[in-house]
Order: C-alpha cells, then structure tokens, then sequence
C-alpha cells in the first residue's frame, strides 16, 4: 500500500473512490489511534492527513517530519477549506530549503 489517509468521513469516501484506503477520524483519540496504525503499515510511503486532524496531534506530526522516517506525512484542506494560517506543502518546501520567491 502506497498511500492512507486521516481525516474526516467525506474525505475517506472520495480517497476511497480512487482506492486509497483511510480511516475516519474526528478525536485526538482517533487521530493517535489511526496515525499510529498508518504508519506501522509495511510499504505506507504517503500517509495524507486532513488540517483539521492534523491539528489534533501537530507535535506528533512535526517530530515525525523531523525525523526523516517513511511514511511521507502531507496535510490537505479538509471538507471546510484550508485552514487559516496554514502554509501549503510548496511553501513549506520553500523554507526548507531556503527559496524566497
């Protein structure tokens, strides 16, 4: 399995139609739970994880990113649009490696 995704009910329905795999989360419970089970999948090299689920858990999330492990975690709007005050994957990137556009 290449991919998985956390998020709300909507978003693991339209994953599912392209046949990503996910769980429904909507607790920092679930969201522990479900990144825990995602990333102990053998072959997971994309974990995709709503904005709002992912503010649940952003301290989980940014000592995974900072560790440089597979899988690959990348937040996307959920069903409500981009969260304010989020950055995009792209700008995220920029920083990183120090781009100013």
């Amino acid at each position: 399995m290449d991919f998985f995704v956390l998020g709300e009910e909507e978003i693991i329905i339209g994953f599912g139609t392209v046949g990503i795999q996910g769980r429904v989360v909507t607790r920092r419970e679930d969201v522990l739970a479900g990144f825990d089970y995602a990333v102990s999948l053998p072959g997971l090299k994309v974990l995709i994880i709503t904005e709002e689920a992912a503010a649940l858990m952003e301290e989980k999330i940014t000592a995974w990113n900072m560790s440089g492990g597979f899988p690959l975690v990348v937040e996307v709007p959920g069903i409500q649009g981009r969260m304010e005050g989020k950055k995009t994957l792209v700008q995220s990137i920029r920083e990183a490696v120090g781009i100013s556009v």
